[in-house]
């Protein structure tokens, strides 16, 4: 092999895993590691339970997991009860929002969930901003019938500003008639304003609490409203 060819074939591997390394960041929230490295953030924060009393359930993506912070400066320890999270950076609603298999929240809730679980909050959306509706709605449906009449609030995507508006309020708008088509309760978020990392996608811990204190009121006014 000549050194110009040799050259030209180490400039084409560098520019692919270049994009690879941006694509898995930008879906999965991840470094370029890959999966692994989203696998062992999900499994420090569910070894992250707080607070106490009834058991409370978080099923999301990476800002359950609290990408780019510590995993006790996520959004979740601001809720009451005793809060479990099963979080998974890059995930959502649809089989296919995530580089790394399924792992949406249907197909994780069953391993999540336990007998005395009390509610269920499902938060996402922002990672199935490219998928087709059908799947979104195929992905809500299948978790709906998976907690078998369980106390659920579905917790919709803020406007980061990584990714296009108006896919964030296409997203949101079909989980709300979703969430009213099957009775349940949904939180938008896409006028909550939150501050962020500099990847102006994920929140920082500022922007954190401020979600995580907006989910935790209204819970408050779903439990008081019966």
């Amino acid at each position: 092999m000549t050194r110009r060819r040799f050259v030209l074939c180490c400039a084409l591997v560098l520019i692919v895993t270049g994009v690879v390394g941006t694509t898995l960041w930008a879906r999965a929230g991840a470094r370029p590691d890959g999966c692994a490295f989203v696998e062992s953030r999900a499994d420090a924060r569910a070894a992250v339970v707080t607070g106490s009393g009834p058991d409370v359930l978080v099923v999301g993506d990476s800002y359950s997991v609290g990408a780019g912070l510590r995993p006790d400066q996520s959004w979740p320890v601001r809720l009451s009860g005793r809060v479990r999270v099963d979080g998974f950076s890059g995930s959502g609603f649809s089989r296919h929002a995530s580089a790394c298999g399924d792992q949406s929240y249907a197909t994780r809730i069953r391993g999540s969930l336990r007998p005395g679980t009390r509610l269920v909050v499902v938060e996402g959306g922002l990672n199935d901003y490219d998928q087709p509706v059908a799947e979104l709605r195929s992905g809500f449906d299948r978790l709906v019938r998976e907690l078998h009449g369980r106390r659920l609030l579905v917790v919709g995507p803020p406007p980061a500003p990584a990714r296009p508006a108006g896919t964030v309020a296409a997203v949101d708008a079909t989980l709300a008639r979703l969430a009213v088509a099957t009775g349940t309760p949904y939180l938008s978020m896409v006028e909550v304003r939150l501050t962020y990392q500099a990847d102006r996608l994920h929140p920082d811990a500022a922007g954190q609490r401020v979600f995580g204190d907006a989910v935790a009121a209204h819970i408050r006014t779903l439990l008081a409203a019966g």
